[in-house]
């Protein structure tokens, strides 16, 4: 008989449905029923083992919330609403009396920065001036900079700059901007002296989970327990049981995850891979949360084609702006046996637990940054997104993250934590949070 129960409620996305199917595979391996909440577009994503687990239960409710007081789901979505599209809510039990813990599905250090950016009142930063966030890990500051890559939120749309939250998406944190009544706040990260939209609903919460751990991102969850005045559990990266007990071989996704639509298989995927020297290749996917268009599409691959390095691109559905999608015809001709380009869905488990995959082109999502990183492959970020990112930049900008040595060792590093397996120190965190429940 199980101990209790927990109910998970996924937000929009796959980027937060993954992660909360494996946060209740972990509640239910510690003797807990968990309901996992999911919306119908998003059902035929859970995978049949999750089903069959006699602790887990999938309820499916509409795609579309509705608006206030139209159905029986209303009092669902409000129990969830606080926390999508950039975490989901845990609660110990249904209905009257839950105890709700907002889950995050994104990491520490985005939501410890963005609170500690709120309280530095930043406004008043003068060129040239750092200013130090107080409680974070010495050095940390905003500048000039910084505002501005905030305040281009509410702007033009720069180069990568998010879109939307569709299926497939990582997750993320930011604040919230109405969107019309009944459905989800449309988020956006927090502009300069914003407060971030997840501090007001967790004030009544009993806790905060994060999809993180002590190991990778203590300084940041110790600074969110002092500030929020409550227990803050790291019980992550919550990735797939097949990725902690794989090390040193290939994850497969189609083990894993259900398939969806592509050109490519894995097991073409893979002999390509097997054809190319270690960590020699850059794998490059944005997801379907950042929109790139077809202007910056064009430059990637005029970069790519200039580039010496063997790449495989994966392009979503919808890329580009345009139904169809976009592709870079022409680059396979001239890359030749340098070019691997998948459209539609691409197992990115497998590309990046191969050993020739050596760097990672992302939009950031945290899902991506973990698998990357737990695997010990390169990631880059640009240092400046206001602008336009020219061909040259990035090519010398993969020259570095594949040949350069000081990042190499920084990704071993960090893949060093994970060899063992999942993180003892978030099945630590798991255990405290269940505990407190009870």
């Amino acid at each position: 008989m199980a101990g209790g129960e927990i109910w998970v409620l996924s937000a929009f996305g796959q980027g937060h449905l993954f992660p909360c199917i494996e946060l209740c595979k972990l509640v239910a391996s510690r003797n807990y029923k968990a309901t996992l909440v999911v919306f119908s577009n998003l059902s035929s994503s859970v995978p049949s083992s999750f089903r069959d687990h006699p602790l887990t239960v999938v309820l499916v409710v509409p795609a579309d919330p509705p608006r206030p007081g139209s159905d029986g789901f209303t009092s669902r979505w409000n129990v969830a609403r606080p926390s999508s599209p950039t975490s989901s809510r845990s609660s110990s039990r249904p209905g009257r009396g839950a105890q709700p813990g907002p889950f995050f599905t994104s990491g520490g250090c985005s939501a410890a920065m963005d609170l500690a950016a709120w309280k530095g009142s930043p406004l008043d930063i003068g060129p040239g001036e750092t200013r130090l966030l107080p409680g974070l890990p010495e050095g940390m500051g905003l500048t000039v900079s910084d505002l501005k890559r905030r305040s281009s939120v509410a702007g033009p749309r720069k180069w990568g700059q998010q879109q939307g939250h569709g299926a497939g998406s990582d997750s993320g944190l930011g604040s919230s901007r109405p969107s019309g009544p009944g459905g989800p706040p449309r988020m956006a990260p927090p502009g300069p002296g914003e407060k971030p939209y997840w501090v007001d609903p967790t004030e009544s919460s009993i806790a905060l989970v994060i999809n993180t751990c002590h190991d990778l991102e203590g300084p940041f969850l110790d600074y969110l327990a002092n500030q929020v005045g409550k227990p803050v559990w790291g019980v992550g990266p919550l990735l797939p049981d097949q990725y902690w007990t794989s090390s040193g071989s290939l994850v497969r996704d189609r083990e894993i995850r259900p398939s969806k639509q592509s050109n490519m298989t894995e097991e073409y995927i893979v002999r390509w891979l097997d054809s190319k020297p270690l960590c020699s290749v850059i794998y490059m996917s944005f997801g379907s949360s950042v929109g790139l268009t077809t202007e910056e599409y064009d430059t990637l691959a005029k970069a790519l084609e200039e580039s010496t390095w063997p790449f495989v691109w994966a392009i979503q559905p919808g890329s580009g702006g345009s139904e169809e999608g976009y592709y870079p015809h022409g680059l396979v001709a001239k890359a030749r046996e340098r070019a691997l380009i998948i459209t539609g869905w691409a197992p990115q488990l497998l590309i990046l637990s191969h050993p020739s995959t050596g760097g990672f082109l992302s939009h950031c999502g945290w899902n991506s940054t973990v698998e990357a990183l737990g695997r010990g492959v390169g990631y880059r970020v640009s240092d400046d997104d206001l602008v336009m990112v020219q061909k040259e930049e990035i090519v010398k900008g993969i020259d570095k993250l594949m040949s350069d040595e000081e990042v190499k060792e920084r990704a071993a590093k960090v893949s060093g934590m994970f060899q063992g397996g999942f993180p003892a120190c978030a099945l630590a965190d798991l255990d405290a949070f269940i505990n407190f429940l009870n």
